[in-house]
């Protein structure tokens, strides 16, 4: 089933999709120290249609690791010293690309943090990739990361791979592991993330409710029996903020959906910013959606959506993700253009009774193409860097932020708690 989008509501234009072939490596960087094992991270693109087969490292020359699929995500065990390595994507039409890493590999103890670097300027959320090497014979226990002097993420094990959202703004972090031994050691990174950011969006006026009935999904906000929701702000519990904002669907009619929206800037702001002389919207092209969402019967939901639009010069700019919980568990982006959804290949299983923490990436390009960057979910990143054209719209103008619910099979009623809502832009 192809649900449509909740902008169904607009008119696509006849654009077509752009291809961007290459190889994208987020870890280790070109010309860096790292310490043993390696932290390789990539992503690949393709201007073949069948898409990349698979990806793979050399080692001076030597192939030393391949793996199925566009992403690739290892620790490598390399010698201490200088050493060439590549970076290479095949694809399924016979084509290759590549990108160079030249690293120096060390046999000193510590922590080696390949992002961010110290003094970056980073958007948000903000990439973490580290690796770590320790004198005790029982190995590395755990790494973790400090945000100004408080504890903001663990994970075990001597690799570390995560991405924090953090607010614009100047932080003192530290990267630091704790061996089986009772040791640690650790590095300061600095780093300043630019921009502007709506907090507490559950909690704020401006929400719009619709409905959205099969087949054709066009909005409505009477829409009978067939779909029906509430909106109900300022809950305690469950909560984290004290503030939380619970959303709920039901009715008869099966697949039904509804979704909620809120003009952030430009047409009808709820937040002060209505831009009449068209002096933001145009500029801003980077945008990070963070949320955290908690559901005690979440396996009934189709799908959780969640949505960044922007509109200007005619041009409708749509970055739509949706969790696709039945069906397979996994994140979808939208395809503006032919106004379809697109498998991405990353998991989405969010936990009941429990706060998940998802954090979406995204920016419009120089020459006006979507970019999807990135999903994290429960702390684990997911890089996509993939490129879709914009669709055309009317005289709309400004920046929302969408939710969606949509019902199932049996269009069974649910309830989604969201909290900590915010969009970062600049």
């Amino acid at each position: 089933m192809n649900r449509a989008c909740c902008v169904c509501m607009f008119l696509v234009s006849m654009l077509t999709t752009p291809i961007f072939a290459g190889v994208k490596v987020t870890s280790p960087a070109n010309g860096s120290n790292v310490g043993s094992p390696v932290n390789y991270v990539a992503s690949a693109t393709s201007g073949c249609s069948k898409g990349v087969a698979s990806m793979g490292v050399y080692v001076d020359d030597a192939l030393i690791y391949v793996v199925n699929g566009h992403n690739l995500n290892t620790d490598l065990t390399i010698a201490p010293g200088k050493h060439n390595t590549v970076v290479e994507e095949w694809d399924y039409c016979g084509g290759a690309s590549y990108t160079p890493i030249a690293i120096d590999v060390t046999n000193q103890t510590g922590v080696w943090v390949t992002s961010p670097v110290n003094n970056a300027n980073v958007g948000t959320p903000v990439p973490y990739l580290a690796t770590a090497t320790t004198s005790c014979a029982k190995g590395v226990a755990s790494m973790g990361i400090y945000v100004n002097s408080q504890l903001d993420y663990v994970v075990n094990g001597a690799t570390l791979n995560t991405s924090l959202a953090l607010y614009p703004g100047t932080y003192d972090t530290v990267v630091e592991e704790w061996d089986k031994c009772g040791g640690a050691s650790y590095t300061h990174i600095k780093v300043t993330v630019p921009g502007s950011i709506f907090k507490s969006l559950q909690a704020s006026g401006g929400w719009s409710g619709y409905g959205e009935l099969p087949p054709n999904y066009d909005t409505c906000k009477n829409c009978g029996p067939g779909v029906t929701w509430a909106m109900n702000q300022g809950i305690k519990s469950p909560s984290i903020t004290g503030n939380a904002t619970k959303f709920s669907i039901g009715g008869t009619t099966p697949y039904a959906d509804v979704l909620w929206t809120n003009p952030l800037i430009g047409n009808f702001s709820s937040q002060g910013m209505p831009d009449p002389n068209h002096v933001i919207v145009p500029t801003l092209h980077n945008f990070t959606y963070d949320t955290y969402f908690y559901g005690s019967n979440l396996e009934l939901s189709q799908t959780l959506e969640f949505d960044i639009n922007q509109y200007f010069n005619g041009m409708g700019f749509t970055w739509g993700h949706q969790c696709r919980i039945a069906g397979g568990h996994e994140f979808d982006i939208w395809d503006n253009v032919n106004k379809k959804w697109v498998p991405t290949g990353v998991p989405c299983h969010p936990v009941e009774n429990s706060w998940n923490h998802l954090t979406l990436a995204v920016e419009r390009t120089w020459d006006n193409k979507l970019q999807y960057h990135s999903i994290t979910l429960n702390g684990v990143t997911s890089v996509l860097d993939w490129y879709y054209s914009p669709f055309g719209v009317g005289n709309w103008y400004g920046v929302t932020a969408n939710y969606q619910m949509d019902g199932n099979y049996l269009q069974s009623s649910y309830t989604v708690y969201i909290d900590k809502f915010s969009l970062t832009y600049w």
